[in-house]
């Protein structure tokens, strides 16, 4: 079998950041995956499962309740590896062009308080798995990150 582009990447070199890992053409319109880096590959300790699963809920529910982004959402969803998510956009779409949204997410992340959305039997296949302590901290590291990002952290390493 062929190796899909995401495996081309060279994960030894890649930091925390935005990243554009494909763009495809589904009915005529560009659906852009973003690859949303969080920690660096092999070299950091990775998310844990509770404090990304509840990023996962907490920014799928900010990105698709933004009054400008909202009808752009695809998907959101964790990384198998536990070192980011994909957010999957409507358009032919770069790093730059959606910094400042992913900002917004990660500050609403950091500091959410209350109950997370969607964290019930009936709403959630593994409610009880939910930290959101741990998820408030690994999203004020990265709004940090993306505060100062350079280009470094918005285009693969090459």
């Amino acid at each position: 079998m062929d190796k899909i582009p995401s495996f081309t990447i060279d994960h030894l070199r890649l930091l925390r950041g935005i990243y554009v890992s494909r763009k495809d053409q589904v009915g005529g319109e560009t659906v852009t995956t973003f690859d949303i880096r969080m920690k660096e590959p092999n070299r950091e300790p990775v998310l844990e499962n509770g404090a990304i699963h509840t990023i996962e809920h907490l920014a799928a529910t900010y990105l698709r309740n933004d009054p400008v982004w909202k009808d752009k959402i695809v998907y959101w969803g964790p990384m198998g590896c536990l070192t980011g998510n994909y957010l999957l956009m409507k358009g032919d779409l770069e790093p730059e062009d959606i910094l400042d949204l992913i900002i917004a997410t990660f500050r609403f992340v950091a500091s959410y308080e209350g109950e997370v959305p969607g964290a019930a039997p009936k709403d959630c296949g593994n409610w009880k798995l939910h930290d959101l302590p741990a998820a408030r901290r690994e999203a004020a590291k990265y709004v940090e990150l993306l505060e100062h990002a350079g280009p470094e952290n918005l285009h693969y390493p090459e």
